[in-house]
Parts: structure tokens; C-alpha cells; sequence
């Protein structure tokens, strides 16, 4: 339990309409969303190194410092905040450009929910806010033999600048010449289980005593960088995948026969005959799961490793000859320390102000959240913001005749 900064006490007590700034007070901001207020800043921490979250429950008069999980924005001098449902609040942060300023609070979300369930309180999640779409990561799964290897290899050969591979978690020690960040992300098991329970990795399995996994902030940097990313993972971890907040397409490669997988497995001749046999035991098992409904959305059929290719990268939207592709980088709008902010259906009104000497090309914006996908603990991707004229019907009613 903690308590927020004094001047906001007796303001919470107060009927204050829900979804509408309380108070507002330097870093700090108080929001309300039903019975609970949210207090969102820096509080009595100057030095803090992430935007803290408080909740004061007005039905029971009680404060309560919640779990905080997702990637953590840092403080700025100044920051706004609305309420787009009963799930989210968004936060604009002052001073910062559009690469940096919208972060999303989730108080009741699935995935909030889920989470306060499973650690028994209070819970809150952020989800950076990124402007423009992404492709879809891609999960390919399929037996051991079955080639997906080789058809993943010629993917990043042909579109070495579409294609990215995620850094997986580790609990064992480095190798030789392994780099932290580059082959792996080394990690302590005890630091590695709680991200589990938090909800931060997407699978993970343990081996020979280590865990290893995929995390979703290592999925959600690949396609950061512009690229997007492909996950190489068995079917319980493409169900793991499945299951999670992050969309992607997922794709099981099988073979024409489990004859032809055997006889490809023993014509690679680097396995023993147990090593084979145990091989073939998963290899069916998968299969059989691989059929499962509503799991993978396409499956392909190794009968001809080219023939694949091709089907692989028509699923993917890829043309026969094209190596590259330029990535669309939104660009970056600064939005001044003073601002305010008023919701009309799913667009956000910021107006901007600024001091005499700095002229601004434009003082208003509209962001459009018709089209946001995701959430925490990764990203919110597919805002839309543009500079407007300051006419409220124009914005309201774009498309209808004067």
C-alpha cells in the first residue's frame, strides 16, 4: 500500500467525472475510470526512471501501488491523458516526438486481467503507441527433416532487408565467442521465471536443465528496425504464440508423406538410430498436432523444396524477383510540453501551444486510433496522426458535403 502526493487527497474524495483529468499538478496526472482514480507520474520520486502509477480506490478510501508490467515509458516534464474505454488510458507525453509520446495505460484489459488473477493484485500494464502498420511476424513450424530450415534460409537470402530473426532468452552460460544480445539474451533463471509470470515471453521450454524463449520485446525490436520478424519454433510454441496478444501468420510446413520425412532423416546421416527414432517419435506427434483447428493458418506441403518456396512467398505477398522493398518510416511530429487533449469517437484533438518565439507549422493534430492493433506487453501499432485546420466539423464530419 503508498500513498499519492497530498494535494490530491482531498480532490479524490470529490465526485469527479470519470475519464476527465482530476487534477493536475507538475509530472502528476489523476484519471478516474469507475470507482478507481488513476494517478499517473512522476509522485514523490524526482529521480524516478519510469512513469509511476498509483490507485486510489474510492469505494473503500484505500491506496494501492500496483504491478506494473510492459515496457515502462519514461518521465517527461509535462504529459496528458484520456480515456479512450473502460480498458485504457492514453497517455501523450510533452516534449517528446511522435516516436516516443503515445503510450497506452491498460487497467482492464484481458491481458490485465489475466495477469491480476494469476499474481492475486493490482495490475497495470503500458504498450508503447507506434505510428503506421507492420507486417504480421510469421511463425513457421514443422517437423524435424521436413526443410523448413532451408525455405526460412532462402527467405532471408532473397529479402535480406524484409526479414528479421528474434534474439531468444537463455538461462545457460555463454559459449565461446557468443555475444550477450547477439546469438542469445543471457539471463538469470530467476529473473527469466518471473518474466514468465508476467506475461513477457510468447514460449519457452526448458532443455537439459536451461530454459530458453522467445520474448515478446525481442519480436516487437525486429520489427521496430522496419523488418518482420520470423519465429522458428515447434508446434506447442507456435499454441504458446497462439495464445498470446501478438498477431502473426502461422504456417506448418509438412511432408508429402511421414515415409518421405523418415527416409530424409536418414539420408542426412548425422544422427544415430536412436537419435532417429526419437526424432520420428516427435515428428509424429507433431504432425498429428499440426491438424489441430483454428492453430495454424496455412499449411504447406514439402514435396518439392522450389514448389514450397514459391507457395511460401505468395503466401507472404512476395513477387518472383523482387530482393528488396523500402520501408515506410512515418515521420516524426514534436509534440510541444504544453498541450491539451479532447476524444470525439476514435480520433484524439491535441491542441498545441507554444512559447512567442517557437511558430509551430500547425497547432492541431488528430490522432486516429480506427485502426490500433495489439497491446501490452507489446506494442500498439497502427495510429494515425496528422495536422488539421482547427475546425471541430471537419474533423468530425470529413467526408460529408458542406
Amino acid at each position: 500500500m503508498g500513498k499519492a502526493s497530498a494535494f490530491l487527497v482531498d480532490d479524490l474524495q470529490g465526485n469527479i467525472p470519470n475519464g476527465l483529468v482530476s487534477k493536475s499538478k507538475g509530472r502528476e496526472t489523476a484519471i478516474n475510470i469507475g470507482n478507481k482514480t488513476y494517478v499517473i507520474g512522476a509522485t514523490e520520486k524526482e529521480a524516478a526512471s519510469t512513469v509511476e502509477i498509483q490507485i486510489f480506490d474510492k469505494s473503500t478510501g484505500e491506496w494501492a501501488i500496483p504491478t506494473v508490467l510492459g515496457t515502462k515509458p519514461k518521465p517527461s516534464k509535462g504529459h496528458s491523458a484520456v480515456v479512450l474505454d473502460e480498458g485504457r488510458i492514453l497517455v501523450i507525453k510533452g516534449n517528446s516526438t511522435s516516436d516516443d509520446c503515445f503510450w497506452f495505460l491498460e487497467v482492464n484489459t484481458v491481458f490485465v486481467r489475466e495477469r491480476k488473477l494469476r499474481l492475486g493484485t493490482e495490475v497495470v500494464a503500458w504498450s508503447k503507441g507506434v505510428v503506421g502498420e507492420a507486417k504480421k511476424p510469421v511463425v513457421i513450424s514443422g517437423p524435424s527433416g521436413v526443410g523448413k530450415g532451408t525455405l526460412i534460409s532462402k527467405l532471408m537470402e532473397d529479402f535480406p532487408s524484409m526479414f528479421g530473426f528474434s534474439v531468444s532468452h537463455t538461462t545457460r552460460a555463454p559459449r565461446n565467442n557468443e555475444q550477450n544480445g547477439v546469438h542469445y539474451h543471457f539471463t538469470e533463471r530467476s529473473v527469466m521465471e518471473k518474466d514468465i509470470e508476467n506475461g513477457k515471453f510468447l514460449e519457452f521450454a526448458a532443455v537439459h536443465g536451461n530454459l530458453y524463449g522467445t520474448s515478446i520485446e525481442a519480436v516487437e525490436e525486429v520489427t521496430d528496425r522496419g523488418k518482420r520478424c520470423i519465429l522458428d519454433i515447434d508446434v506447442q510454441g507456435a499454441r504458446s504464440v497462439r495464445a498470446s496478444s501478438l498477431e502473426a501468420i502461422f504456417i506448418f510446413i509438412c511432408p508429402p508423406s511421414f515415409e518421405e520425412l523418415e527416409k530424409r532423416l536418414r539420408s542426412r546421416g548425422t544422427e544415430t538410430e536412436e537419435q532417429i527414432q526419437k526424432r520420428l517419435q516427435n515428428a509424429k506427434a507433431e504432425l498429428e498436432q499440426g491438424k489441430s483447428p483454428r492453430l495454424f493458418d496455412h499449411i504447406l506441403v514439402n514435396n518439392d523444396l522450389q514448389t514450397c518456396y514459391e507457395d511460401l512467398k505468395k503466401l507472404l505477398g512476395l513477387s518472383n524477383g523482387v530482393k528488396t522493398t523500402e520501408i515506410s518510416v512515418p515521420e516524426l511530429v514534436h509534440m510541444p510540453l504544453e498541450h491539451t487533449v479532447s476524444k470525439i469517437d476514435q480520433k484524439i484533438l491535441i491542441n498545441c501551444s507554444a512559447p512567442e518565439q517557437e511558430k509551430l507549422a500547425t497547432n492541431m493534430f488528430v490522432l486516429d486510433l480506427s485502426s490500433i492493433k495489439g497491446g501490452a506487453p507489446g506494442r500498439t501499432r497502427g495510429l494515425n496522426i496528422y495536422g488539421a485546420e482547427p475546425s471541430i466539423n471537419d474533423i468530425i464530419r470529413p467526408n460529408m458535403p458542406s
